[in-house]
Parts: structure tokens; C-alpha cells; sequence
């Protein structure tokens, strides 16, 4: 069997379907790749592409749409609720099958370094790819970018219009958000503080409360980075209750690319009340499956 890597990168533009759909279409390109999911959102200004292929296809197709970011994504006219420090925010890599950690992390260094050479892009490596223990957290190299944690490669200054990307190597990542019924913002922040583990609550939960003009609602959104020790059942849950003590309900939830089947275990997409549910097209095995 051949090696398989998931990458699922981040571009900081969720208004122009045509360009993003540009940007998909270059992830997918490459032999092999397979283009699982595509989600864009507007308040977010935000698109998240997931796709799946042998290393070097899912590393060719992903610096073809990179090329198209760094050529037409300005972050100088960029506004948009979610915290970003580029056009290609971030670029993780997952070890579906068939690769060990220390090859994956090799691979995405050196796919970054061809990054800053050509095109120019200062790079920070985090997750099991960062070159020191703090730059580990994304969130912190998001914070932190140019002030006081240099680029491990190109910069030393931010690209003019494209910023900077983060590459990473990770394990499986939930990107999970649920809707409010509250246009107060105080409430939803209220609540991300309350569950996220850096604010003493659940563990592997990261989480921020944002404000959604376009649905008129709020949003905790969340990135679970082990549904093995919090599944999104518990999340919810812990939602759910928070909300109703604010006097807020709860709205829906939505899924950003796939979910794990495993992550499911004991519950469903229905009781998790994901929108649009529709397990073909988001449990990632049988998105797999599916598109071999």
C-alpha cells in the first residue's frame, strides 16, 4: 500500500467563490490527490480545502494554490472575523497511512522552505513539525508572529500582501462551531472561555467566541484537537448547558471539512445537530473511500 497525507490548508478569502474554487481546483491537480472538501464562509472571510493523495501530489498541488493565493489575496484589504497571519493562513499536514511522523515532518519542513525560496513567504513551522516547544500551538504562532518569534524560514519581514503561512504536521483536527441564538458576543465569548483548556476547561479544546453579521447570530468556534479525550458529543453538551444558563439557545452546529468515524462513536451528526448532515460526504473514511 502507498503512503497517503491529508492536507487541509486555510486561505484567507470566503467571499469569492470563483477564486476559491481556483484554489481547490490547484489543490487537487497533482496524480493521485483527491479533493475531499471544499467550505467557504463569508463572516469568517475564510475557506478551508481538504484533499488526500501520496506525498508528493498533496505537496504539488498545495504549492499551486499557494501561487494563486500569494498572487491574489491582499491581507491589506482583508477583514474578516477569524484571527489569520496570511493568505495561505496555515498549511497542516496528517498521516493518513503508510508514513511515520519523522518522514511527514521532513517532507513538510522542506515544502515549506520551497515556499519562502520561491514565492517569497516568511514560514513558521508548528505541531509536531515547530523548531521549539512554544511555536507548537498555533495559536501562539499566530499571536506572536514578528514580535517576539522570528520566520524559520523567509521574512525576516512579513510578505507585502501575502503575510505569512504556518506549516505544520498535526493529527486529525475537528474544526467544529455551533450557532447561537444571541447577537451578543459577550455571550459566545463567555462560553469559548468557559470550555477551551487553555481557560481551565475542556481538554483539546480551543475555542473563540465571534460575532456572525451575516446570519445575525454568534458563534463559538472551536478546533478539537483530540476527540479521543473530548469527543464533540461532550462539547456539545457543555454548549448546550453554558447557553441555557446565559439565557441563549442554541442554533446548530456546523462541521469546517471532516470528522473522523470514530469521533462519532456513541453519537450522531443529527444529535450534534451539524448542518446539513450527510455522512457520505463528511465522515472522512467514507469520503475517502468514495473518492478512491
Amino acid at each position: 500500500m502507498s503512503a497517503i497525507v491529508e492536507i487541509v490548508p486555510n486561505f484567507s478569502e470566503g467571499r469569492d467563490r470563483e477564486r476559491v474554487a481556483r484554489l481547490a481546483d490547484a489543490v487537487g491537480s497533482a496524480a493521485g490527490v483527491r479533493l475531499l472538501d471544499k467550505t467557504l464562509d463569508a463572516d469568517h472571510h475564510r475557506s478551508v480545502i481538504t484533499a488526500a493523495g501520496p506525498p508528493e501530489g498533496v505537496e504539488e498541488g498545495l504549492f499551486e494554490a499557494a501561487r494563486i493565493a500569494v498572487a491574489e489575496i491582499d491581507l491589506n484589504r482583508h477583514e474578516g472575523v477569524h484571527p489569520r497571519i496570511g493568505a495561505m493562513d496555515v498549511a497542516p499536514f496528517v498521516a493518513v497511512r503508510d508514513i511515520d511522523r519523522e518522514r511527514l515532518v521532513g517532507r513538510a519542513r522542506a515544502f515549506g522552505r520551497g515556499l519562502a525560496e520561491q514565492l517569497g513567504l516568511p514560514v513558521f513551522f508548528y505541531g509536531h513539525a515547530a523548531t521549539s516547544p512554544e511555536t507548537e500551538r498555533l495559536e501562539f504562532v499566530r499571536r506572536e508572529a514578528f514580535r517576539t518569534i522570528r520566520p524559520d524560514c523567509g521574512g525576516p519581514d512579513p510578505h507585502p500582501t501575502a503575510g505569512a503561512v504556518a506549516v505544520g504536521v498535526r493529527e486529525f483536527l475537528i474544526a467544529f462551531n455551533v450557532q447561537l441564538a444571541t447577537e451578543d458576543v459577550r455571550v459566545a465569548r463567555g462560553i469559548a472561555r468557559s470550555i477551551r483548556e487553555s481557560s481551565g476547561g475542556l481538554a483539546a479544546v480551543k475555542a473563540l467566541g465571534l460575532e456572525l453579521p451575516a446570519e445575525g447570530c454568534t458563534q463559538v468556534s472551536m478546533n478539537l484537537t483530540d476527540y479521543r479525550t473530548t469527543p464533540p458529543a461532550t462539547v456539545v453538551e457543555r454548549i448546550r448547558d453554558e447557553a441555557k444558563r446565559a439565557g441563549a439557545g442554541v442554533i446548530d452546529s456546523e462541521l469546517i471539512g471532516l470528522i473522523p468515524e470514530a469521533a462519532l462513536r456513541g453519537t450522531s451528526g443529527e444529535e450534534l445537530g451539524i448542518r446539513d448532515w450527510d455522512p457520505d460526504r463528511m465522515v472522512f473514511e467514507r469520503r475517502l473511500a468514495y473518492c478512491q
